[in-house]
């Protein structure tokens, strides 16, 4: 980031609860990822139902580091 390294909080919802982000980043990009965890949360959660928070979470990280993990190999493999 270009401003001097200022950090600004962004306020972001994901699943209801509303959390306060500090990050070099500028408030669009943070509501960005926020809105992309948010939508893969609901994919997972309209296929499980019934898990539970804490569960929900885990197989989210599980699912957006696997999807990281292949982007990255297809890239260094350029």
């Amino acid at each position: 980031m270009e401003n001097g390294d200022k950090k600004t909080k962004t306020t972001v919802r994901i699943q209801g609860q509303m959390y306060k982000v500090v990050s070099e980043e500028e408030p669009a990009h943070v509501k960005e990822v926020a809105t992309y965890i948010n939508e893969k949360m609901d994919e997972l959660k309209k296929r499980n139902p019934y898990l539970d928070t804490t569960k929900l979470s885990v197989l989210t990280a599980l699912n957006i580091a696997d999807e990281y993990l292949k982007l990255k190999r297809e890239n260094e493999g350029e």
